[in-house]
């Protein structure tokens, strides 16, 4: 295996090493790693559901009633009540006709593109999707395009040459999870229609942050019943753990009996399901942790612009403060957590070669003396990045 030893110490000579760092203990918005307290920024938490009493309730509610794991596959013994219950959760609150879960985010995406999609299938990307719609491509056998990031023009240009295909699906992240900018979901849904092709939406980080009520892409839009395929989790926003895919009621059969991801992989443990079926509710119950988030993500972004650092197109919770190289974005990093405060740096292939950043994620309950710190920090260290 000496190879393997060969081939780290290449990632580490080109700063692309990583290990999970050990989190001793969370509490709200800090950290403890090592015995010392750090100011948490890389949290997918964003309405800090994860630590709501209401969802701790139920899942220890659960735990009582089903016991700790649900024992099999959805297709065998591991379909509970309360799994069906998240399932009628799910569509109600994506206000579609069905809803299938999915042990993670990644098995979803997984499931549902290479399943629908085939050889002879044409699968049009943003440049910027997450790896798991990508792998999810590669492994269908369809052919993949791929268009630049936000491009309309030429996602247009590609569609006009599609027709040689059987089935064609554009598939795009609702909120991009790296730049934290919108997809232009209007012009998206436009093309799909004349171009005959479905659309799908990874909407992982919309689900609980967009739309007046936190449904999402589709409901900021004004566009429920126009998106074919809405995929999302429960492990950001809603505070719990797994993945779903909602829509027609025919997607979600079809889904059910053909997606590898599904068929064979133990249902998700019901203690995780009661928790996001919590989750759904607070969302909808509960909207002024959004009001909070989108307050504090608007005014740290304002006042990171006013160090002059880069943010990209960011209008939401993920900040991206763009570094450019794997050894200033490292640095950076290393900058915020002498100062106590824990945000790592992004390097590749999570982002493009030399778009390096550090990815500041809000939460609802970072305060504004909290957020005030880490503007002061920032512009520290401006100079180099702007």
């Amino acid at each position: 295996m000496d190879f393997l030893t060969k081939e780290l110490e290449q990632l580490k000579t080109n700063n692309l090493y990583r290990l999970p760092q050990t989190l001793e203990l969370r509490q709200g918005t800090s950290v403890f790693i090592n015995g010392q307290k750090y100011l948490l920024l890389c949290s997918n938490d964003y309405l800090g559901l994860s630590n709501h009493p209401r969802l701790i309730e139920a899942s220890l509610a659960a735990v009582h009633e089903y016991g700790t794991g649900s024992g099999a596959s959805r297709l065998i013994c591991g379909s509970l009540k309360i799994h069906a219950q998240l399932e009628q959760g799910v569509a109600l609150f994506k206000q579609t006709e069905d809803a299938a879960i999915f042990s993670s985010g990644y098995m979803a995406n997984l499931g549902v593109i290479s399943s629908l999609m085939n050889k002879g299938d044409l699968i049009i990307m943003d440049r910027l999707n997450h790896a798991s719609l990508i792998d999810g491509a590669r492994l269908s056998g369809a052919h993949l395009r791929v268009y630049p990031h936000q491009n309309m023009t030429v996602l247009k240009r590609i569609l006009s040459s599609s027709s040689i295909y059987r089935r064609r699906m554009i598939v795009t992240e609702g909120i991009f999870s790296m730049d934290g900018d919108i997809a232009s979901l209007p012009e998206i849904v436009d093309m799909a229609k004349y171009y005959q092709s479905m659309v799908m939406v990874d909407d992982a980080h919309a689900t609980g942050v967009l739309g007046k009520n936190g449904h999402g892409s589709a409901e900021y839009f004004g566009l429920e019943g126009e998106i074919d395929i809405q995929m999302g989790t429960f492990s950001k926003a809603i505070g719990g753990f797994g993945g779903f895919v909602a829509g027609k009621k025919v997607l979600i059969d079809y889904l059910k009996n053909t997606a590898r991801s599904f068929i064979y992989s133990t249902s998700m443990p019901p203690s995780d399901a009661a928790v996001s079926l919590k989750g759904l509710e607070v969302v909808q119950t509960e909207p002024e942790w959004r009001k909070m988030l989108w307050n504090n993500a608007d005014y740290l972004r304002q006042k990171i612009h006013q160090t002059g650092l880069n943010t990209l197109n960011s209008t939401t919770q993920i900040i991206p403060v763009l570094t450019g190289s794997n050894e200033d974005t490292l640095q950076m990093a290393g900058y915020l957590y002498k100062h106590g405060i824990f945000a790592p740096g992004i390097r590749p292939p999570s982002v493009p070669k030399g778009k390096g950043r550090i990815r500041l994620s809000v939460m609802a309950a970072h305060t504004r003396e909290e957020l005030d710190y880490v503007v002061s920090i920032l512009a520290d260290i401006t100079g180099r990045y702007t």
